[in-house]
């Protein structure tokens, strides 16, 4: 019995019937005529006959530019220039301004009110001159070249022109012994290393996949476009007249991302040549269509998925690293604070390496989270240099009016451009992250390659910085 709902065999054949006579009889001809209509459409997009002007195809134009072996990689370095250069010159005003509410008026602010309930003065030192103050200069330096510069690199992205530069790169991954997604995972760490790790995914070869695991970090994350950007400007841009030093620093920005790129394909040929030996796979990459860019759209995710993400991220760790930059500066041992002996057991070292023992104890304290490394540099180097910031005592911040200020305090702390270069290079070759770090253990299962991963880099950046410090001091020694 047919119970009330259930469909039978026999009602599957009535519907069958009805709608074969209202198809008709010549449904197998109407198919194959429409597979030949669309191959031949796609046919005359695609295919050139002689005497025949190809149909212009706005896709394909583009693609023949951007992707030529002649005009592929300028057009990469124009555009990626040309943001950087508005990056560098669009922070400055904003991050002066923010710099200058947060520090030259609130600070004072919250220093009268912690005096005036009667706060103790190691409790008022540690949330405010520490803590608050830490947060205060992730703000005005990270903030400003963020918002600007995320939303400019994800427009190219949703454009669909980062697939492209993946495309140029395949053939140089392929002759390094690597995958050509890779350039795709690659792409993926620009954004953020431990994200980049975990796109290698997309490779199926797992040798191939562990050498992009391994060379991730050699591409700048976003914790590292501040730094890189903060020294660029103040460094190497005041190197030349005013009107070029927005130029000049996109330029030298631009350089140590291409080093990046530059190691990821030597280190991916030594490892496929020694450790990780074996035959390169194929693969396909479909380009996606281009898309015209939703701007507004774009800046609103930009901000929301990137900016705040990166600036929530630095903020929780500039919390707890000003409080422990606060309690090593104003704990002692011996007549010295705990940082001070810190930095004069690693001055020999960072001086060897062209840096100094403040950058080095910053890049230890920073190893959660590279957000943090220019705001921990900035407060040891008052320490150390004795500089004194809105009234306060040691281990408190300079008064921050400008990047000329920023400027001051690294030079009274004896930077000099070697220090500035080996800083940028340094900021681009050392260990990863501890988010990253994590990651690779995760995904690799191996703490044999969470070392290596780990080692590596930071092996190949102190020799790095090591020559440039020796070769820089026999040009000036000669000169």
């Amino acid at each position: 019995m047919k119970k009330r709902g259930e469909t039978t065999a026999e009602d599957i054949l009535q519907t069958a019937k009805a709608l074969r006579w209202e198809i008709g009889g010549n449904i197998h001809e109407k198919l194959v005529e429409a597979i030949y209509t669309d191959a031949a459409r796609i046919a005359d997009r695609t295919v050139t006959r002689e005497g025949v002007r190809p149909r212009f195809d706005l896709d394909h134009s583009i693609d023949h530019l951007v992707t030529s072996r002649i005009w592929g990689f300028p057009i990469l370095l124009l555009l990626f220039t040309l943001v950087f250069w508005i990056t560098i010159s669009g922070a400055n005003v904003p991050s002066r301004i923010i710099a200058s509410f947060l520090i030259d008026t609130i600070y004072p602010v919250l220093s009268d009110g912690a005096a005036n309930i009667g706060l103790p003065w190691w409790l008022s030192g540690l949330l405010i001159d520490g803590m608050y103050l830490a947060t205060a200069w992730v703000f005005s330096v990270m903030l400003p070249p963020m918002a600007i510069f995320f939303p400019l690199f994800t427009l190219l992205e949703d454009f669909g022109y980062l697939p492209r530069v993946a495309f140029n790169l395949d053939n140089i991954f392929k002759k390094c012994g690597a995958h050509g997604k890779q350039a795709l995972s690659m792409m993926m760490g620009f954004g953020c290393n431990a994200a980049g790790v975990i796109a290698t995914r997309i490779i199926d070869s797992p040798r191939e996949r562990l050498i992009a695991i391994i060379t991730n970090n050699f591409a700048l994350c976003n914790g590292r476009w501040p730094t890189q950007i903060l020294i660029a400007t103040i460094f190497i841009g005041t190197l030349v007249p005013t009107h070029l030093a927005g130029l000049i620093s996109a330029l030298s920005v631009v350089s140590i991302a291409l080093l990046g790129v530059l190691l990821t394909f030597i280190v991916s040929w030594f490892l496929s040549k020694t450790w990780l030996k074996g035959e390169v796979s194929t693969f396909s990459l479909e380009l996606p269509p281009y898309r015209p860019p939703r701007i507004l759209q774009t800046i609103y995710t930009s901000i929301i998925d990137r900016t705040i993400f990166v600036l929530w991220r630095a903020v929780i760790f500039a919390l707890p690293a000003g409080a422990v930059i606060w309690l090593s500066t104003n704990i002692h041992v011996g007549g010295l604070s705990i940082a001070q002996h810190l930095i004069n057991f690693l001055d020999p070292i960072g001086l060897l390496l062209g840096l100094n023992g403040v950058i080095l104890l910053a890049y230890i304290v920073a190893i959660p989270a590279n957000e943090i490394v220019i705001p921990t540099v900035l407060m040891l180097t008052v320490m150390v240099a004795g500089l004194q910031g809105v009234g306060a005592g040691a281990g408190v911040m300079f008064e921050l009016e400008s990047a000329i200020g920023t400027l001051d305090i690294l030079n009274a702390g004896g930077w000099t451009l070697l220090t500035a270069v080996n800083l940028m290079l340094f900021s681009l070759i050392h260990n990863p992250c501890s988010t990253t770090i994590y990651t690779i253990y995760k995904e690799t299962g191996s703490w044999k390659w969470t070392i290596v991963a780990t080692l590596l880099p930071l092996g190949l950046g102190f020799t790095t910085i090591y020559l440039v410090a020796q070769i820089w001091r026999a040009v000036a020694f000669v000169l």
